[in-house]
């Protein structure tokens, strides 16, 4: 069994999803709209453009996220996505690019456990943990 986090997001899905996959050369599985729910679902007109579900790859894990169409979720602050990448350059990059347009909790750098590790909050409001597989050497 693999846990696999579930995003919701604010009528930005989509782009969310595309800027993942660029960051992270993951890949779109599902994309599903909100206009292909049945009518008893009673989703309102504004939002039928929206993305109902939808599963992207990055590496051996998967990311589902959808919008929140109804407008009965809250902001959720006490998760965050980790993502350990193979080098440090490669953590950087990722996390540079998560950056641009959020905030920065713990900028990107080496601690006792990693060569690169950092946390933030990208512009569309999802935590990130970003860190790298090289480990600092012992001495």
């Amino acid at each position: 069994m693999t846990p696999t986090p579930y995003l919701f997001f604010n009528g930005n899905c989509a782009e969310a999803i595309a800027s993942y996959v660029e960051i992270f050369g993951g890949e779109i599985m599902e994309k599903m709209p909100a206009s292909d729910m049945p009518p008893e679902y009673d989703v309102p007109d504004e939002n039928r453009h929206l993305v109902m579900h939808s599963r992207i790859r990055i590496g051996d894990g998967f990311l589902m996220a959808s919008d929140n169409l109804m407008g009965e979720n809250t902001e959720m602050t006490g998760s965050s996505v980790l993502v350990s990448l193979p080098t440090v350059d490669a953590g950087k990059a990722a996390f540079d690019t998560l950056a641009d347009g959020g905030a920065i909790e713990m900028p990107y750098g080496p601690t006792f456990w990693s060569k690169g590790f950092g946390m933030l909050t990208d512009r569309f409001g999802v935590r990130w943990m970003i860190g790298c597989d090289e480990v600092p050497e012992e001495g």
